[in-house]
């Protein structure tokens, strides 16, 4: 009559809207009425029956009888990074997970599962994926999760991990094929921050009682002939701006002597002055040349 009595009072505090104050945060969140997502309904609601009732008494008696001898095997430590989901008769029992500390549980009658509330790491296998401009390149990554709902990660999924890994996967495909490649390459954060966001956004792991923390992209592999493909047009853009450069400083090169000849031009003196000095510069070099300087007037007669 007592377990019907509480069971009537969660009903109107859950019609009520209002939930029971708890110490632990975890536990709180496990206290929870049944949440819309759950596939499997879970029946520690639910009054035993008359055959659970005799095991039970009956194992209550060999205890007693085996006392204290099955005392010791009666207890299980908690750390304060677990959790543990006691299940009766294969059913969950009410009060949601226990620990950290001293768990008591009935030999051959309760059946417990730890479950660690530590961020976990998953690598995410490399992933052929094909662009948006249509280039196939292989991407990694690692995501961070941890344990948010004890009891939806024992009783709503087999294996977390490889649900987690297998999700990640899929939003990545999904994710990586809008992008254009050059974008792919140089904006790695950016596409670690859209993966995220698409898990917060679509809640797919809230069903397992798991939170996504951390996604991050490791490597983008490309083709070797991509590669080369990018090195060939690289180095052709090197090019290209070093013929550009050059052809710049020529055509410096021509203002500044257009503008020297036309003072020289205009003063007959610098004219030769700056002969006077080109013959100084040769003659400082070991060379065998002889230069034998001609007037320009003498010169420019004689080709007349």
């Amino acid at each position: 009559m007592a377990a019907r009595r509480s069971l009537t009072e969660d009903e109107i505090l859950e019609q009520a809207g209002l939930t029971k104050p708890n110490e632990d945060t975890t536990s709180s969140d496990s206290n929870r009425s049944l949440d819309k997502y759950r596939n499997v309904e879970t029946t520690e609601s639910k009054p035993s029956t008359a055959l659970e009732i005799i095991f039970l008494i009956l194992t209550y008696i060999f205890l007693f009888i085996t006392f204290p001898l099955s005392i010791w095997g009666c207890f299980a430590i908690m750390q304060e990074y677990q959790r543990a989901v006691v299940l009766r008769f294969g059913r969950l029992r009410p009060g949601g997970p226990r620990g950290p500390g001293i768990l008591f549980f009935l030999p051959c009658v309760d059946n417990y599962v730890r479950v660690d509330l530590r961020t976990t790491s998953v690598d995410v296998p490399p992933q052929d994926i094909l662009t948006r401009d249509s280039v196939t390149v292989t991407v990694d990554a690692v995501v961070y999760y941890r344990v948010s709902n004890p009891l939806d990660a024992v009783l709503q999924v087999q294996d977390p991990r490889t649900c987690c890994q297998l999700l990640a996967m899929t939003t990545l495909r999904n994710i990586t094929g809008t992008y254009m490649l050059i974008e792919l390459v140089q904006s790695k954060k950016s596409l670690s921050k859209h993966i995220k966001q698409s898990l917060d956004n679509t809640r797919a792991t809230d069903p397992w009682g798991l939170r996504i923390e951390r996604v991050e992209i490791t490597d983008i592999f490309m083709p070797e002939s991509l590669q080369r493909s990018m090195a060939i047009e690289q180095e052709a853009r090197r090019e290209a701006l070093a013929k550009v450069a050059a052809a710049n400083g020529e055509r410096d090169a021509v203002k500044a002597l257009k503008e020297a000849a036309d003072i020289m031009a205009s003063n007959p003196i610098a004219f030769q002055l700056r002969f006077l000095q080109t013959l100084n510069t040769i003659s400082n070099e070991e060379t065998d040349i002889y230069v034998f300087p001609l007037p320009i007037d003498v010169v420019s007669k004689l080709i007349k």
